[in-house]
């Protein structure tokens, strides 16, 4: 079971929580970074920050489904975005807030970065999320 929440006394979360409590004996999953290449390698989107979040966000999905579980299951993520400036956060965060992801709603962060690990990379999303009880897991 997961319970989210706000907390009354601190300033409203812009579609995520400030907490998520998820019982005792329940399977987690901890995922590598999720990033905006296809099944063939090639980086999705170059210098697009909403074309990578949704190849992220795709990549994301699939990994969570090869486990038994979804987007809606996640209870914390990270978002790092490559910007000087906050206005591309606020893009990517637009996307992840539109997608299944931002159901709960889950814990996040939202980092702007100065590089990240391939050429023309611009995001990259991790997870925990809970793997369901009796969830076949692929591999």
């Amino acid at each position: 079971m997961i319970r989210r929440s706000t907390v009354p006394s601190l300033f409203p979360p812009p579609g995520y929580a400030h907490t998520a409590v998820v019982e005792a004996g329940t399977r987690l999953a901890f995922l590598a970074g999720a990033v905006p290449l296809d099944a063939d390698g090639q980086l999705v989107g170059p210098g697009d920050h909403v074309a990578q979040t949704r190849q992220v966000l795709a990549n994301l999905e699939s990994a969570l489904h090869s486990i038994g579980s979804d987007l809606a299951q996640v209870v914390a993520s990270t978002v790092h975005v490559v910007s000087p400036t906050p206005g591309a956060l606020s893009e990517v965060w637009e996307v992840v807030d539109a997608s299944g992801l931002a159901d709960g709603p889950h814990t996040s962060t939202l980092l702007g970065v100065s590089c990240l690990g391939y050429t023309g990379q611009l995001v990259e999303i991790t997870v925990t999320a809970v793997v369901p009880d009796g969830a076949a897991v692929q591999g």
